[in-house]
């Protein structure tokens, strides 16, 4: 080939295992989609060819149409204004075609062609993700004696409202639910002694503590998402809106293993927020109204008047002293916010996921909360983010924690440690099976020149890639 490799070209893949380049399938989709292209743009300038400002206009709409359609059809974090930039310039094209006095014939040819273009090039990029998911997860049998543990107050009353105990009985899985009073972990671990697999109805932090006890019998756990965020279920590729559906991942399934992680001893599947989120959760405003509820804090607790964090880490570069906040998570994150909310494309990576935040004068400070509201808070200069297998943090002698979203307090240093592939999880047939990070690649590389790496038989670079034990 052109770049000097053979045919199934060699590419490192996330866990660091050598795997092969695009099926032959795949790189004869992916020629004919650009051909195909080529061809449609062709017949658009030769329909048009009387008028300049029609030819334009048809190879331009024509061109930015296919392209748009391939967008929409594989990059998550662009799909929504891609498919409706693809309607609209599709109907610039005919558009064109009609000013240029051509009739059905022509528009049907012209609107083939795109769709060909767009079903080959979808068909040819879609099998980095195939390919993902197929490393991924492992089909299992059903479970034996499934325990589901279930919080009737999280969500809002999700459990209750969707009748999750009675749906549970129903695929044969034994619901336990919480009252008040009762201890979590203590009802885990006892579940676990009797089940061959454990699962949890309900929010993040509850999540964690079953995990953990299944975790510790070598048992696969089931996340259904009856909490508020449910960023662990979003982070599986499990539908957040169906919790009922979630619960098919007793039945046969897929399994995966993934990491958990620890602070002083305590699981968490999520994160491990330090400085001003900790006091962010605290708010009242704070569940219902999230990233607002960010913007309106940061100016009081980063102004001048506010007190030093008393917080130090050691970063690749040095020590951070002083941060406001110091996030920790269960694998890197691919942050669209302070808090947290954005996804991470894998959780075995082996590596704990580090972010800290440091604001050394006033003027930052506003800089930073506009940012934030526009989802990028990583391009304020402040923001450092790297990788790690362990973390030690030191502080004041009490320190507010946000764990897994809940409020808690610990006394440092605190030691983070990453456990690889500790927790076998278990998802329904038929659910994504990837989080939205998964797909949020730049959007060149689906377009041509994505398609034009897999005729040389390499990856497009839609799926984002994430090196194991990055540091």
């Amino acid at each position: 080939m052109g770049d000097g490799h053979t045919d199934q070209a060699q590419e490192w893949s996330a866990d660091g295992a050598r795997s092969v380049g695009p099926p032959a399938r795949s790189r004869v989709a992916a020629a004919s989609a650009l051909a195909v292209s080529a061809t449609t743009l062709v017949l658009l300038v030769f329909f048009t060819a009387r008028n300049l400002l029609y030819v334009f206009t048809s190879l331009v709409s024509g061109t930015l149409a296919i392209s748009a359609l391939w967008i929409a059809a594989t990059n998550h974090k662009f799909r929504w204004w891609a498919g409706s930039a693809a309607v609209i310039l599709v109907a610039g094209s005919v558009a064109s075609l009609v000013a240029a006095g051509r009739g059905l014939v022509a528009v049907a040819i012209a609107l083939v062609g795109m769709v060909a273009a767009w079903a080959l090039g979808t068909l040819a990029l879609r099998w980095e993700v195939r390919k993902v998911l197929a490393e991924r997860w492992q089909e299992v049998p059903a479970t034996r004696h499934g325990i589901l543990l279930m919080n009737p107050k999280s969500g809002g009353g999700k459990v209750a409202r969707l009748h999750l105990a009675d749906e549970a009985r129903r695929r044969g899985i034994e619901p336990v639910l919480l009252h008040r009073g009762d201890d979590l972990q203590a009802l885990a671990e006892a579940a676990a002694t009797r089940a061959d697999a454990l699962g949890m109805a309900g929010g993040d932090g509850s999540q964690a503590v079953v995990a953990a006890a299944a975790a510790s019998r070598g048992l696969p756990f089931v996340c259904i998402p009856a909490g508020t965020r449910n960023h662990l279920a979003l982070d599986l590729g499990i539908a957040r809106d169906d919790p009922v559906r979630a619960l098919d991942a007793f039945g046969p399934a897929r399994e995966t293993t993934i990491d958990l992680a620890e602070v002083n001893g305590t699981v968490f599947v999520n994160n491990v927020s330090l400085g001003i989120y900790a006091r962010i959760v605290a708010s009242d405003q704070y569940r219902d109204a999230k990233r607002r509820t960010v913007a309106e804090l940061l100016p009081t607790l980063l102004g001048p008047e506010a007190a030093p964090s008393g917080l130090t880490v050691d970063g690749p570069e040095g020590p951070v002293v002083d941060p406001q906040l110091i996030q920790v998570s269960n694998n890197p994150y691919a942050l669209a916010s302070l808090t947290g909310f954005g996804s991470r494309p894998r959780l075995s990576t082996g590596a704990l996921g580090v972010a800290t935040l440091s604001l050394r004068h006033p003027a930052d400070v506003h800089r930073l909360v506009a940012l934030e509201v526009a989802g990028h808070p990583e391009r304020y200069g402040g923001w450092q983010q790297w990788t790690s297998r362990d973390l030690v943090v030191s502080g004041p002698s009490t320190l507010a924690v946000a764990v897994d979203g809940e409020a808690n307090t610990c006394t440092p240093p605190l030691r983070f440690v990453i456990r690889p592939k500790a927790l076998r999880v278990r998802i329904a047939p038929g659910q994504p099976g990837a989080s939205p990070a998964l797909l949020q690649a730049p959007v060149g590389v689906s377009t041509a020149a994505g398609l034009a790496r897999v005729v040389r038989g390499r990856p497009s670079g839609i799926v984002v890639q994430h090196a194991a034990g990055e540091s």
